[in-house]
This record gives structure tokens, C-alpha cells and sequence, in this order.
């Protein structure tokens, strides 16, 4: 880091008041070795597995491990590769996450067999009504067929057609499926009792676009809701009517099925429908189904200069599941080592080792492989370790009243005392660029969806293949030619920009664009919002009150019931607890924006109502029903401090350690530190209180 940088973070306050000094950090990713800890306290790079033998990625990952905890000292080029993450590539989706890629195609899907077989356990119509108004329904679905098929001005025929009251239950169910079974062109819904029958309207504008044969099929195949059943149109060499059949199915029914084209031989494409997982049929437990659990194998990965999304990406991509299927308890550094536990859903542990060193060639490491029981979740870990760097060790330009060795001492031993402002570090936020995820987040927040696609799309001030296609896209808004131009590996742009170019660049186009994008993903944007909020409240509240706990102040309670909600556990300081100095500052916490939290009761909480306003957002709800997003809010301690924090120096042309007694001359210009941090802590911020400089 140059003197001409030793600037403050940008809206950042410190609780010490020491001077500080200048270095450089993440020069290598081995100078940044982060290792979660777990709950139970032990290192993730650590855990021990029942398996004798030991494969090859295990004896890799130790050596990793013993590489990690020398520090090396050359000085390559740094990284400056943008931040992406890498997910499957699903060709044409209607779908919020997408289907894994099939590579035996369509024909996997034919499940006609378990189709027809359930569809004969359906009663029919002659079992569960009278002779005569079988007939009476019969010439009311004819009449409807003849109003839709009329060329002329058609007959005037009822809307609408009752069966009359039916007091059981079951007999209804029964009724409304039989019925639909054997009239795909009705709908039937049930008004106190009374089952009355209309035309479907939807079967209506379906065969519009295939036959008349299809949509029965599509119809039937639909309100049987079978588990694991799929159903295929005929194949289609129309690309723009394969779309057509897409977004229609999307829009009618996209809550209940996902939609993929498939080639056959002659080189057509199928369109394909299968259930969502969590609409098309009920969950059932072991018991009631008698089905096998769910797989679930857990693991510890280790990867070097690659972010979290973009790891999880090819790791789906090589087993073929979904990301989502992959849990964590929190993203990792990218310039950094990192050591992280993570569960994957529908993968055997021996599926998962057949990886081999093929992850290696990506910057990862798969060890440590066992059943689980089952997903992570985010925060579900002690913290995390660090053993960090710095280098090129100077003091700051106008200090020369101590020498740099007192100033790093000096620096250190304050922050283990008195901790640090437990900011959200500047890779929330992306760091270096010219938008950042906090300005897409708010325009989210706001519902300007057109806008929030065109901050995503702004490039940075590079001309690589990645900002040449940007800049095209901001240009032209050319969809299509924006996809040819992107590269694989950015899956993210490919997917927002697929979606795009089927459904137009508009309010319910750019909706759609931001659906296709995983939910994990989605609401990193409208976090991040969120975090520079906090941010912002954080240093009004030091600047506003200092280091003293003042009336309407929040705090979590000392004493509150285990299953309360989370505001029951949120204690309002009183103006006698402030005047008896009852609590210190390391007990207040601050509110992260969001539908069920409350603010606290002093200027800090006019500030926030302010500073919300001011974003257009004095009404916001943070219940986004159109992007699926709902963001209920948190509290985060305002101080945190690091545990166990050890150092020395470190002699370049040596390397090797110089004690703390020991003079800091010319060729020490390295120190190394080792601490670990409460969960959601960023060391980064916690080396900015330390060196009173932006990191």
C-alpha cells in the first residue's frame, strides 16, 4: 500500500487513538489464510473422518495445508481478475434456478408408463354422478368447444354449468379430478359446497400454440400432480415458437412446473415440463412415503484466489446438481486461502472423491468427505481463523514521533484492548468498482428493475471480453448478440441476459431476468444495501455518542426466553441505566434494516428513518413478492474483538522470524499476525483499526 493511499476507510470512525502505520496485504494468496471454525470449536481443516485409507485429494490437501503456514515473500503481479460466479449453464430455461444439464436428453423425461398407470386409480365421472348429468356435462363441454371453434357469430350458450351441492368432502375432491381428467376444457371450482363448472381458458390459449391432443396431455399430466412424472410436447424445429410455448407455460403455471428444450435425432428440440420440487407435490416424511432419505455428504473445500459462487459453480457443473444444492455457512475471501465446511445434497461421499485432482486444476480441494445428515446454514459456525501478512511495512508520511516498530506495538495492543467498529468490510460491496452491489441492491429495493440491469451491465474501466460485451449490451440492449459475446464463465450475466432476450428489456423482462438469477444470489445485492446502511448508523452513533451507552440505546437482554422472538430479546436502555453506567459499549447493538426490527430510541433512530427517506425508501416494506425476496433485518454488535491475536516480524531476505524484543531494522518489512474473529467479522476491517489506513 503507497504512503498517497494511507487514507481513512470511506465513512469509517475508530474507537482508538493510536497512529497507526502503512503496509501492503493479499500481495499472495498465501499471505490471507482464512479456516472457519466450527461450532464445536475445531478447525474445518482439521476434522477427522472415519475412512482408514486416505485418497488423494485428502494427502493433497495437507500439503496445502503445511504450505499455507509458511509465509512466502517474493512479490508476484497481483490478481486484478473481476469477481464472477460460475453455475451451470442450462440452455433455455423457464425456470427462478434452472435444471441440471441431462446428457441422455429428452427421452429421460418419457414417463408415460407411471402416468397412466395413476391416471386409471382416478373414479370416473359414471361412479360418482347420476346418468343425466353426466350427459348435461357432457353437451356443456361440447358447447364450449363449438364457441371457441365458431367462425361465425356463435350460439349463446351458459357460462357456467352446477353440479349442485356435494356435503362430502372427499366426493368433491374426487370430482373436481375426474372431472378435469376427462375435460381438460373445464375448470371446475367449488362455492359453499356447490361444484360448478366453467370453460378453461388456459386450455383455450394453449391450443393456440400446439395441438389440440398436447394440450389435453399437458392439462391431464398437470392436475395429476405426479411425483417425478414429466411430460414432453412434440418436437419443434420453430425456435421463436419453442419460446412462445416457454413463456406461456412460464406465465400460466410457472409456479407449478419448469419448462427445458431438449434435441431429439432429427434435430428438432422437445419441450420438456416437469414439477417443481416444492410445488408439484406434497413433501412427504420417511414414514409416509417408505422413500429412502435424502443424500447428504459434507466436506471441508479449500480453494485459492476463487470466490465461494464461483467454486460452488463448477463443483455443480461436474456432479450435475444445482447450486443450490450446495450449503455453507458463509462467502469467503477471494484473494485469500481459504478453508470452508460445506454440505452438498443428492451426492454420495463416494461421488463426491471421484472429483480427484480435476478440482485442483480450478484452485480446489475436496477433504475431510462424510455422510451428513443434513444442509448448513449461514451463521452456523464459531468464526474464523486468520494467519495474515502484511508487507512493505512504513510508517505513515507525517509520523516520525516513534519508530515504526513502537507504532505497530502500539497499534496491536490497543485493539486487543479497546476492539474495533465491527464494520462490513469493503468486499461486500465489491471493492474497486465503478458500481458497486449496495447501488444495485437499493434500485432492487425500490422495484426500478430496468435500472438495477443496467448497474448490474456497467463495465469497468477495462477492455476485456466481459466489459466489451457490458458495454455493447448498455449500447444496443442487443440481448442476443450480449450472450454470443460473454464468456462461459461468467454464468451469471449469461443467465440475466437469456432471460432478457425472451421476455424484452422492460419492468416484467428485467423481473423475469432477475428470477433467473438463484435466490442465494439475488439477495447478496439487497444485503449489501443493507450492510452500507449499517455502516453508515455505525459511525453516527460513534460520532453522535461516542464510546458512552446513552438512553435509547439497544442492547440484547440479559435475561430473556429461549424461544422468544427476536425483538422480545432487544432491551431499550433507560435513562437511569445510562446515568448508573449499567452497560459498556461492546453490549449495544445496532439494527440491519429490514420488516421486523426496531430502531433505537435516540437520534441514531431518527437518523435511520432520515437516511432511508432519502433513498426513496421511507415506505419500503423489504417484502420484494416480485423478486421473491423478504428481508426480515438482524442486530449486529456496534465493537468486536479479535481472540487470541499473536505477531512477529519477519526478515525478507531471510525469512525468518524476528522476535518482539528485537530491534526492527531496514530488513524487517513483514509482519506476520494470527487471531481468530466471531462469525460475520471481517479481518480487513479489524487490519483498518490496526493501521489506521484504507485496506
Amino acid at each position: 500500500m503507497e504512503e498517497d493511499s494511507c487514507k481513512p476507510f470511506m465513512f469509517y470512525s475508530y474507537v482508538n487513538d493510536h497512529v497507526g502505520f502503512c503496509g501492503s496485504i493479499k500481495q499472495l494468496p498465501s499471505d490471507f489464510v482464512v479456516t472457519e471454525i466450527d461450532t464445536s470449536g475445531q478447525f474445518v481443516n482439521e476434522i477427522a473422518t472415519d475412512h482408514k485409507s486416505k485418497d488423494t485429494s485428502s494427502e493433497q490437501f495437507k500439503i496445502c495445508q503445511q504450505e499455507c503456514k509458511r509465509p512466502r515473500l517474493s512479490s508476484p503481479e497481483l490478481c486484478l481478475e473481476e469477481e464472477c460466479c460460475s453455475v451451470p449453464d442450462d440452455g433455455a430455461l423457464c425456470t427462478a434456478e434452472g435444471l441440471p444439464p441431462s446428457a441422455r436428453g429428452a427421452e429421460d423425461f418419457e414417463d408415460s408408463n407411471v402416468l397412466a398407470c395413476q391416471l386409471d386409480k382416478v373414479a370416473t365421472l359414471d361412479s360418482l354422478l347420476e346418468d343425466s348429468v353426466c350427459e348435461r356435462l357432457r353437451l356443456f363441454a361440447c358447447n364450449v368447444k363449438d364457441v371457441w371453434n365458431s367462425k361465425s357469430e356463435p350460439a349463446v350458450y351458459p357460462s357456467d354449468f352446477s353440479l349442485g351441492p356435494i356435503l362430502d368432502k372427499r366426493t368433491r375432491a374426487s370430482l373436481h379430478c375426474a372431472i378435469r381428467q376427462q375435460y381438460p376444457c373445464l375448470i371446475t371450482i367449488t362455492k359453499c359446497g356447490e361444484i360448478v363448472v366453467k370453460a378453461n381458458q388456459d386450455y383455450q390459449e394453449l391450443c393456440h400454440l400446439v395441438s389440440e391432443e398436447e394440450a389435453c396431455g399437458f392439462l391431464k399430466f398437470l392436475d395429476a400432480k405426479i411425483e417425478d412424472s414429466k411430460f414432453a410436447f412434440r418436437p419443434d424445429g420453430n425456435k421463436e415458437h419453442r419460446k412462445k410455448v416457454h413463456h406461456f407455460i412460464s406465465n400460466k403455471f410457472g409456479k407449478l412446473v419448469e419448462t427445458k428444450s431438449f434435441p431429439d435425432p432429427q434435430q428438432n428440440a422437445v419441450v420438456v415440463v416437469r414439477f417443481r420440487e416444492r410445488y408439484g407435490f406434497r413433501k412427504r416424511t420417511n414414514a409416509d412415503s417408505g422413500e429412502k432419505q435424502e443424500i447428504y455428504t459434507a466436506f471441508t473445500l479449500r480453494k485459492e484466489n476463487l470466490e465461494t459462487l464461483e467454486a460452488i459453480g463448477y463443483l455443480s457443473s461436474e456432479l450435475g446438481v444445482l447450486s443450490s444444492d450446495f450449503s455453507y455457512t458463509g462467502i469467503k475471501d477471494k484473494k485469500a486461502i481459504t478453508y470452508q465446511a460445506m454440505v452438498v445434497k443428492k451426492v454420495t461421499p463416494k461421488r463426491l472423491k471421484e472429483l480427484g485432482r480435476s478440482s485442483e486444476k480450478k484452485g480446489m480441494c475436496v477433504a475431510n468427505v462424510r455422510p451428513a445428515s443434513q444442509p448448513l446454514r449461514l451463521g452456523q459456525l464459531q468464526g474464523n481463523h486468520f494467519c495474515i501478512l502484511v508487507r512493505n511495512l512504513k510508517q505513515h508520511s507525517s509520523d516520525c514521533s516513534a519508530s515504526l516498530k513502537e507504532r505497530i506495538v502500539e497499534a496491536i495492543e490497543n485493539v486487543k484492548k479497546n476492539g474495533f467498529i465491527n464494520y462490513y468490510g469493503p468486499q461486500r460491496f465489491g471493492q474497486g468498482k465503478n458500481v458497486q452491489t449496495d447501488q444495485i441492491g437499493l434500485a432492487l429495493l425500490n422495484e426500478e428493475l430496468v435500472k438495477a440491469v443496467r448497474l448490474f451491465f456497467t463495465p469497468e474501466d477495462t477492455d476485456d471480453p466481459v466489459n466489451k460485451a457490458k458495454k455493447y449490451f448498455l449500447q444496443t440492449e442487443d440481448a442476443k448478440g450480449t450472450l454470443a459475446m460473454l464468456p462461459d464463465f461468467k454464468v451469471r450475466e449469461k443467465m440475466l441476459v437469456r432471460a432478457l432476450n425472451r421476455y424484452g428489456i422492460n419492468q416484467e423482462g428485467c423481473c423475469r431476468g432477475w428470477l433467473s438469477i438463484p435466490h442465494s444470489m439475488r439477495i447478496l445485492y439487497v444485503h449489501a444495501y443493507c450492510s452500507k446502511i449499517w455502516n453508515e448508523a455505525a459511525s453516527y452513533r460513534i460520532k453522535t455518542y461516542g464510546t458512552k451507552v446513552v438512553n435509547g440505546d439497544l442492547i440484547f437482554a440479559e435475561e430473556s426466553a429461549a424461544n422468544s422472538s427476536l425483538n422480545a430479546k432487544v432491551h431499550v436502555v433507560t435513562f437511569a441505566e445510562e446515568m448508573a453506567s449499567k452497560y459498556t459499549i461492546n453490549k449495544v447493538i445496532l439494527p440491519m434494516v429490514g420488516y421486523s426490527i426496531q430502531y433505537p430510541a435516540n437520534k441514531v433512530g431518527e437518523w435511520y428513518h432520515e437516511r432511508l427517506a432519502r433513498d426513496g425508501l421511507q415506505a419500503c416494506k423489504f417484502r420484494l413478492p416480485t423478486l421473491q425476496l423478504n428481508v426480515p433485518g438482524c442486530y449486529r454488535h456496534i465493537l468486536k474483538y479479535p481472540h487470541n491475536l499473536s505477531y512477529s516480524f519477519l526478515k525478507d531476505n531471510e525469512s525468518k522470524k524476528v522476535t518482539g524484543d528485537s530491534p526492527l531494522d531496514d530488513s524487517v518489512t513483514s509482519l506476520s499476525m494470527s487471531f481468530w474473529l466471531d462469525s460475520s467479522c471481517y479481518a480487513t476491517v479489524c487490519l483498518g483499526e490496526i493501521m489506521k489506513c484504507d485496506i
